[in-house]
């Protein structure tokens, strides 16, 4: 588990992963509303190159970048707003996951859909701190121990 003290801690370790990631690699974030999840994406897409805040694609479902914008193609997901796990086909994910990262907010709402993705859950401590906590496919093994 890591302790992550505040938003810019959250950021810094989006920023961690940014290092690390490839297309090809999916990433979840899971947690309560306000645990940090859009924070560690955040911070991952301002690594690869974004300028700017990248919003929210709680709306938009799936917010793409691509170079020259980062320095490699990612999708940005947020299911919050899936209701039935059969909408998550429709989104083409697969078709894009051979050459995007895909960052992943929400996967509950997708049981089973990653099951090789780095998932990295979120909770609030009573102090207002982030827990983090992973679990961390093989694929990841060695990269996951520089962060």
């Amino acid at each position: 588990m890591l302790t992550l003290a505040d938003p810019a801690a959250t950021e810094a370790l989006g920023a961690r992963l940014a290092d690390l990631a490839m297309p090809g690699d999916v990433v979840t974030l899971a947690g309560p509303l306000g645990a940090g999840k859009t924070s560690i994406a955040r911070g991952l897409l301002a690594a690869l190159g974004l300028e700017g805040e990248a919003p929210s694609p709680s709306f938009a479902i799936v917010q793409p970048y691509a170079p020259p914008e980062v320095r490699f193609p990612v999708l940005h997901v947020d299911l919050y707003r899936i209701e039935d796990p059969d909408e998550i086909e429709e989104l083409g994910l697969d078709e894009a996951l051979g050459d995007s990262l895909l960052v992943v907010e929400w996967p509950e709402r997708a049981p089973g859909a990653w099951p090789d993705a780095l998932a990295l859950t979120l909770a609030i401590m009573p102090d207002g701190r982030r827990a983090l906590t992973a679990e961390v496919p093989a694929a990841w093994k060695a990269r996951w121990q520089q962060i």
